[in-house]
C-alpha cells in the first residue's frame, strides 16, 4: 500500500487541515467527517478517524475515535502506519488519564514506548536527485537543502516510495535529467522528523534520514513523472512553507 496525496479521502483531510490553519474548526470537522463517510478501506478509515478524533467535544468521544483509528492501523500493520503507533497510544493514554483510569493510561503509555523503536522498514529504498552517479558510489550528508540552499544538511534523506523519490528528483537543483537511485543505508536511520506526525499520523510517506552514507546499488526508471504544472505548484508550495527544517 502506498500513500497517495491524490486519494480523495487524503485530499479531504488536507482541506480540513487547511481549515484548521485558518482558524475554522467547524469547517475542518465537517471535512474530516466527510472523509470518514467516504472512506472505503482500512488506510482511509485510519487516517480519517484520526482527524475526526481531535475535533470531539468530550474525552469519551475522542477516545472512541482514537481507538477506532488504532484498530484500523493494527489491521494494516505495515510500515505505512507502524510509525503512528507511538502517538496513537500516547493520545489514548492521555484520554484514560483524563478519565482517571490510571491502569489503562499506564498500559497505553507503555505501548507507546514499546513502539518507539527504530524504523522496521526493510525497503527497497530510493534517493531522488539530478546528479549522474555510479553504482557503488556513496551519498553522504553535508549537501545543501533543496528547499533552503543556505542550509547544510546533517543527514542524507531517502524514502521507500519510488514516486516520492521521483518527486524529490524533479524538485532537485540542476538542469540534468531526473534520476532515482536504489540505495542501501550503511548505518542506522530514523524517521524523517520533518514529516513524521507533522500532517498525517506517523510516517505514511516512509521518509527516512541517516548520518551514515547511502550506497547506490541500482537505478529505478519506472515512477510517476510529474507534469511541469504540477512541479511548479510543488515549488510554490515549498516556497510558501514557513516551517523550520529539523536538521
Amino acid at each position: 500500500m502506498e500513500f497517495n496525496p491524490n486519494n480523495n479521502v487524503v485530499k479531504l483531510c488536507l482541506q480540513g487541515m487547511g481549515m484548521e490553519e485558518k482558524g475554522k474548526p467547524e469547517e475542518a470537522s465537517k471535512l474530516f467527517l466527510q472523509a470518514w463517510n467516504e472512506a472505503t478501506y482500512d488506510f482511509e478509515k485510519f487516517i480519517s478517524a484520526h482527524y475526526v478524533a481531535r475535533h470531539q467535544k468530550s474525552v469519551v468521544s475522542k477516545l472512541e475515535w482514537l481507538e477506532t483509528a488504532l484498530q484500523f492501523a493494527l489491521k494494516i500493520n505495515d510500515d505505512t502506519v507502524k510509525s503512528a503507533f507511538p502517538s496513537l497510544y500516547s493520545n489514548i493514554a492521555k484520554c484514560y488519564e483524563d478519565l482517571s483510569d490510571s491502569d489503562k493510561a499506564r498500559k497505553n503509555y507503555e505501548l507507546a514506548t514499546l513502539f518507539k523503536d527504530k524504523p522496521s522498514d526493510k525497503g527497497p529504498f530510493y534517493h531522488g536527485t539530478k546528479a549522474d552517479l555510479q553504482f557503488g558510489d556513496l551519498l553522504i550528508a553535508g549537501g545543501s537543502s533543496n528547499y533552503k540552499p543556505e542550509l547544510k544538511m546533517n543527514h542524507i534523506y531517502f524514502t521507500a516510495l519510488v514516486n516520492g523519490a521521483g518527486l524529490a528528483a524533479a524538485l532537485a537543483k540542476g538542469n540534468e535529467r531526473e534520476r532515482v537511485y536504489i540505495v542501501e543505508p550503511t548505518g542506522s536511520f530514523e524517521n524523517d522528523p520533518n514529516v513524521t506526525d507533522k500532517k498525517f499520523p506517523g510516517n505514511p510517506t516512509r521518509s527516512y534520514r541517516s548520518q551514515a552514507p547511502l550506497k547506490i546499488v541500482g537505478e529505478a526508471t519506472d515512477w510517476v513523472r510529474q507534469t511541469p504544472e504540477e512541479i511548479q505548484r510543488w515549488r510554490e508550495k515549498l516556497a510558501n512553507n514557513k516551517g523550520e527544517i529539523i536538521n
